[in-house]
Order: structure tokens, then C-alpha cells, then sequence
């Protein structure tokens, strides 16, 4: 992925979050691993808003993170609530595109890191990848206001 500069504009499901004391290593900045779960708090709300959530009742049917890439392009502290975008950019047959940015507040809306990662619509019974359902696509395209390859 090249250098993209992402701006909160470009998203329309954001997410803030504080930044929490204990999210600091001993350099006196937010630890690495920090992100990711933030970046995870932000996926999931994005999923539970397309109702994937319901996806894992009686059927064992649910999302998997199959990889997932982060540019860190700024260091964090305490105190600061961090804004996180997240769109899907690409449905393919049994798996989803995110990107997701994120930026301090405290820092002028400045870009501290962007993932891109990819989920598989997930079988856990067989343990076997299964087709993005039409009405997924289509919730999600109404949520992204745009059509999705």
C-alpha cells in the first residue's frame, strides 16, 4: 500500500476512543499492541453495525481476521482520544477489504496509524470459508454510500 493521507472525511463510520494511562510502555508512549485492539474495537462496531454480530447464533457463522498490515506513523500519549475511520473497500466471494485510520485529537486530527486488513466470512463448524451473502453486500454498500466490487 502506498502512503495514502487519509482524512476523517473520507470515512463514514468513525469511532473515538480514549487513550488510557495503563496504554503506555515504559518509553512513555502508547505501546504497539495498543492499536490493534483499538483497531479492533472500531472493526467490530463496523461489523455489528451491518448486524454480523447475529451471523454467530445458532449456525457458527461469523467473521475472521485473515490478515491484517499497520503503518505507524505517529507516536501517542496520555491524554488523547484517538478517532478511528473504517470502510471496506473491496467483497470478494468470501472475504472483505477494510482499511482503517487513526488520528489524535489532541494532536489536531494528525494521522498516528492505518491498517488494512482482510476478514473471511468463516463456517466455525466445517472450519471452511463461506460466500459473502447478498444482503451483507448490500448493507454495505448502503453504509459506504458506494458500490463495492
Amino acid at each position: 500500500m502506498s502512503h495514502p493521507k487519509f482524512t476523517p472525511d473520507q470515512f463514514r463510520v468513525l469511532f473515538d476512543w480514549p487513550v488510557q494511562w495503563g496504554d503506555q510502555d515504559l518509553f512513555g508512549h502508547v505501546n504497539n499492541t495498543v492499536y490493534f485492539r483499538w483497531f479492533e474495537s472500531a472493526r467490530v462496531d463496523y461489523l455489528h453495525r451491518l448486524g454480523m454480530a447475529r451471523l454467530h447464533g445458532d449456525e457458527a457463522l461469523g467473521p475472521i481476521l485473515a490478515h491484517i498490515g499497520c503503518n505507524f506513523r505517529r507516536q501517542l500519549q496520555y491524554p488523547d482520544t484517538v478517532r478511528i475511520g473504517t470502510h471496506i473497500t473491496h467483497i470478494g466471494r468470501t472475504s472483505m477489504t477494510i482499511e482503517q485510520a487513526l488520528w489524535s485529537t489532541a494532536q489536531n486530527l494528525a494521522l498516528a496509524a492505518d491498517v488494512t486488513s482482510t476478514i473471511v466470512l468463516f463456517d466455525y463448524n466445517p472450519q471452511k470459508p463461506i460466500h459473502v451473502p447478498e444482503n451483507i453486500r448490500r448493507q454495505i454498500e448502503e453504509l459506504e454510500g458506494r458500490k463495492l466490487a
